[in-house]
């Protein structure tokens, strides 16, 4: 057991981070290398970790890191290349078509547009995307914000491919305290386990999630209309509407998430879903039967708007995206969705792509189609890069791709190519610090140390022994509050996934089912994550409103969290002592 003092610092990352990224408003590349070297100097002065065990965990974090920004890098350079060939302008003008009533542009771009961008990119791109989108078509600019970032947070937990969910819950969960537990409880491996989490996850978020259509309609119609007019009654005019859109996607993306893989999720509830709203919608059904507008444009007020003017394109892309089709707008997101399918579905080429032996020992070092270092400093801890097996490299490939799909120049994909390079520039510092942080924290538990509960283990203890049978109603928001610290899904898994294992396994909960609720919570902090929101109303110009957008999105995160908090209750105390 840890005393008072010892579990106040084994927090103290965390609440340093915390402080500093919410408390003070610091960027993460000035507040995670801080933390970050709070946790080694705690880790080795007070839980006695050895120092070559500080390094190497630290290393384990940086190798991670770059599985991470690889995807990242591959998801932004297809963005970026298909903005500058003009194939996101045809996308969205394909979208805005249908309809010009705002309500129903928020349910087509805000809802289905940003989903589908989520799971192919993630990382706060739907937001920083999808608001100038929706700026351009005339929206103000903080409206376009809240339904940007409201309008994809089902999506989340499945973004870029599946990080949070591969990199977030079933590489923490492969360290040995924890596989050893998992295969206890009956699954083959982690990576199984970790698909049963994912399943979970979609379950909560399909339950809840569905509803997020009609309350970013409801959010905007109410924030943005008329004062005399009620927005209730103008969101129950597209009820019908919103409801099937959001069944509509969620019950793919649930079977997606059960049967296929948890890669897929949101890009198929996106791509399925958003396809039969589409089609419902041209055929003359689901549309509302009165027109909706916001306010002329000499009432709306100071803070709605900012430096870029609602109806102008502040994105500048490039290329006949008037004259292109939209099949082939969408072409290589559908080459990306084709690829991964192949490489997940079919076992050779799945098993080729990340096989080992295609490359050369050096010592503890693999250099090959995996890059690998093997009993880091001799603690036996291990990682590698499966470069080719990693989704960001089927990304780059669509997005090469596109140069001769679109005609583009040399100079077009150069410009996409460096827009990329800036925007790594800053989750470069910040992925790499904040993981190995928590990597010496998780690290800390498996070291030959001082203190026998690593820090982890030892707040997760802490936390249920405190909560106590309650502690379900309350997974989801701890998630929630490494999202909004650390602006990513993926990072709160990485910090918490082992942290809800331990306070299940403390408590005798079904494991799978908490941190599953850590998964959904890592998308919910989302919408009051500061880097995205800040990245989003950069965007549109609006920079300096985060507070109102923050303050705007705590409703939908109340309903949200009290709502998997309910049903992470009952399938932990009911539900799954009844089945299981």
């Amino acid at each position: 057991m840890v005393n008072a003092v010892e579990l106040l610092l084994a927090a103290a990352p965390l609440l340093i981070a915390g402080i500093l990224l919410v408390g003070f408003l610091w960027p993460a590349t000035r507040a995670m290398p801080i933390a970050w070297i709070s946790a080694v100097v705690i880790g080795f002065a007070v839980w006695g970790m050895p120092i070559d065990w500080v390094v190497a965990a630290s290393i384990n974090g940086v190798i991670t890191a770059f599985t991470i920004l690889w995807i990242v890098f591959g998801a932004l350079l297809l963005l970026y290349t298909l903005q500058e060939a003009g194939a996101f302008d045809r996308i969205n003008e394909g979208f805005s078509a249908v309809s010009d009533d705002r309500r129903v542009q928020i349910v087509l771009i805000g809802f289905f547009l940003a989903t589908f961008i989520e799971g192919a990119a993630g990382f706060g791109t739907p937001a920083a995307v999808v608001a100038p989108l929706l700026l351009a078509l005339g929206f103000p600019a903080l409206a376009a914000v809240i339904a940007a970032i409201i309008g994809h947070i089902i999506a989340v937990t499945y973004g870029a491919v599946g990080t949070p969910i591969i990199v977030g819950i079933r590489d923490p969960l492969s360290l040995d305290i924890y596989r050893e537990a998992i295969t206890a409880g009956g699954y083959a491996s982690v990576a199984e386990y970790s698909n049963q989490v994912a399943a979970w996850a979609a379950t909560y978020h399909a339950l809840v999630g569905f509803m997020m259509p009609f309350i970013a309609v409801l959010m905007v119609t109410h924030f943005f209309g008329d004062d005399d007019e009620s927005a209730l009654s103008r969101s129950l005019e597209v009820a019908p509407l919103c409801l099937f859109a959001g069944i509509a996607f969620a019950v793919p993306y649930w079977i997606s998430a059960w049967y296929i893989t948890a890669e897929f999720p949101s890009l198929i509830g996106s791509m399925v879903g958003g396809a039969i709203t589409v089609g419902l919608l041209r055929a003359g059904y689901l549309l509302p039967n009165s027109h909706w507008d916001f306010p002329p444009r000499e009432e709306w007020k100071d803070h709605w708007v900012g430096t870029i003017e609602p109806g102008s394109n502040g994105r500048g892309a490039t290329g006949g995206g008037q004259q292109m089709s939209l099949a082939k707008a969408w072409l290589p997101y559908i080459l990306v969705v084709v690829l991964l399918v192949i490489t997940r579905a079919v076992d050779p080429i799945s098993e080729a792509i990340a096989n080992p032996d295609y490359g050369v020992q050096i010592g503890n070092i693999t250099l090959g189609i995996v890059l690998g270092w093997d009993n880091i400093l001799g603690t036996g801890i291990d990682n590698s890069i499966a470069w080719v097996s990693v989704p960001g490299f089927w990304l780059i490939v669509p997005a090469i791709l596109s140069v001769p799909i679109f005609g583009m120049s040399g100079g077009e994909f150069k410009s996409a190519l460096s827009e990329t390079g800036r925007k790594l520039v800053s989750p470069v510092i910040a992925l790499v610090f904040v993981i190995a942080m928590v990597q010496v924290m998780l690290q800390s538990a498996s070291a030959p140390a001082s203190i026998e509960l690593g820090m982890i283990q030892a707040l997760a203890q802490a936390t249920a022994n405190a909560f106590g049978p309650a502690y379900p109603f309350v997974a989801a928001l701890i998630g929630a509050l490494g999202a909004a610290m650390a602006g990513s899904n993926t990072v709160s898994n990485i910090t918490f996934s082992g942290f809800q294992f331990e306070a299940a396994q403390t408590l005798g909960l079904p494991t799978q089912i908490i941190v599953g609720a850590q998964a959904v919570g890592g998308a919910i902090g989302n919408l009051v994550a500061i880097h995205n929101v800040v990245a989003a109303l950069a965007t549109v110009g609006l920079v300096g409103q985060e507070g109102r957008v923050m303050r705007l999105n705590l409703l939908p995160l109340i309903y949200y969290s009290v709502g998997v908090g309910i049903l992470t209750t009952l399938f932990s105390y009911v539900l799954f002592a009844g089945l299981f």
